[in-house]
């Protein structure tokens, strides 16, 4: 028998001696979660944690997320800490399979038996609200998640010292960012460059908390803006016919349809379909872009739709995606590959900073330390490809800092697979448009 197997068989045999010790009229045993058969850390090594959807709808994100944590992870030489103290980073693929349960049981698997001390990263709002109670009872740190809804956010502030553990959000809630699409609408409007006949507005998304979350602040929005909401659907992940319902928009003349989808061929196929029945609405398509094969699924029928996705602004950011596609052979998303590139560059600084302040690198010494600096804003994450800064204070937790210098998205309509800024105006690189 290995060391893991007889620390297996030990931990199951003190329990059963505790068990049978307390038969006779002792109170119910309860080990503490993070006692139940965790494997044991080996010396020199700590083992991280990589959530993502590897399989199923999203996988082409998750193949985006192998991609930038390895090349974070290369530039360290896997390596956190010198020549005294010094831990080799050996990676746990955790695959999200976009399924909460089956996320949360794989999450709970790397704890039990592969052993991780920390994790990063995370896809789906979903995934991230049925993960948070794994991080808690096991008392394991996770570093910048993007599941952005408002309910991520309930839950951590239903127990910050329980759900302290989901340590930071890598993507706001969506109202925080949606509120840019009305406003590079309503200017259009204004200036006359694009005069709908009624503004109608139709809502679809994805049947997640993340989909109900963007639907709900986009449609509270743009209402309050003057438009009127005509439909509203939500879609299973695995959805792909829409030919009904964009037929049902075609004869409302809807004149904006917004809408999202985590799922690149859902997205597509809504987008491909759109142009097949001929529906002449404004989309909003928030989320296209997240994948970096995005025009290649759907060619010009994704023309003079508009999109929130941040780009590679920096000398930095240009050349880790000219690197990445050289590498893997995929063109990266700013969004996929470029956020996750840096949550894992985040990740490694908090945990070299860790080690210099305890001397060990734990799961209690980096959560220990990201709670004193990373959640009230002492320190910021400031040398990232894709945000200039990544701060977090005790008044946006989970979520970072959203504004100009911080975390932005600006407002891209594309034409022939090119992504220009439409809004902020001083950011501008072109006017917004409805197709001629």
């Amino acid at each position: 028998m290995n060391r893991k197997g007889l620390e297996h068989a030990l931990v199951l045999a003190f329990a059963g001696i505790l068990i049978a010790a307390c038969a006779a009229g002792c109170g119910p045993v309860s080990a503490a979660p993070g006692a139940r058969e965790r494997a044991a850390p080996e010396e020199g090594v700590f083992r991280l944690g990589v959530l993502g959807p590897f399989t199923g709808p999203s996988a082409s994100t998750g193949t985006e997320y192998k991609g930038a944590v390895t090349m974070a992870l290369d530039a360290v030489d896997w390596q956190i800490g010198d020549y005294a103290v010094n831990y080799a980073i050996e990676v746990v693929w955790i695959d999200s399979q976009s399924d909460p349960e089956a996320a949360a049981q794989a999450y709970e698997r790397a704890i039990l038996e592969e052993g991780i001390q920390a994790a990063i990263l995370n896809w789906h709002s979903s995934v991230a609200v049925a993960c948070m109670d794994v991080a808690a009872d096991y008392e394991i740190p996770h570093i910048f998640p993007y599941g952005a809804s408002e309910v991520v956010n309930e839950k951590f502030l239903s127990d910050p010292d329980r759900y302290g553990y989901w340590m930071n959000k890598g993507w706001p809630v969506p109202a925080k960012l949606t509120t840019a699409y009305v406003e590079a609408i309503e200017d259009a409007i204004t200036e006359g460059r694009w005069l709908p006949e009624e503004k109608k507005l139709a809502v679809f998304a994805e049947d997640t908390a993340w989909g109900r979350s963007f639907g709900a602040a986009i449609k509270t929005q743009f209402e309050t803006a003057g438009w009127t909401t005509v439909a509203e659907e939500y879609s299973p992940l695995e959805q792909v016919n829409f030919y009904p319902s964009l037929n049902k928009l075609k004869a409302l003349n809807v004149a904006l349809v917004a809408g999202t989808s985590t799922s690149m061929p859902q997205f597509a196929a809504f987008i491909n379909q759109a142009d097949e029945v001929g529906l002449e609405s404004m989309i909003i398509a928030d989320g296209l872009g997240w994948a970096g094969q995005w025009y290649r699924m759907t060619g010009d029928a994704s023309d003079y739709a508009i999109d929130q996705i941040p780009g590679w602004a920096t000398s930095e950011g240009q050349a880790f995606a000219e690197a990445f596609e050289e590498q893997w052979g995929v063109a990266p998303s700013p969004s996929a590959a470029g956020l996750a590139y840096d949550g894992t560059t985040m990740f490694i600084e908090i945990a070299r900073r860790a080690l210099e302040e305890h001397g060990q690198l734990t799961s209690e010494s980096i959560y220990t330390w990201g709670n004193e600096n990373l959640q009230t804003g002492k320190w910021s994450f400031t040398d990232g490809i894709v945000m200039a800064s990544y701060t977090y204070t005790s008044d946006t937790l989970p979520d970072p800092i959203v504004g100009k210098g911080y975390y932005i998205f600006p407002v891209r309509q594309y034409l022939n697979g090119e992504g220009k800024i439409v809004f902020p105006p001083e950011w501008a690189e072109a006017k917004l448009i409805r197709e001629p």
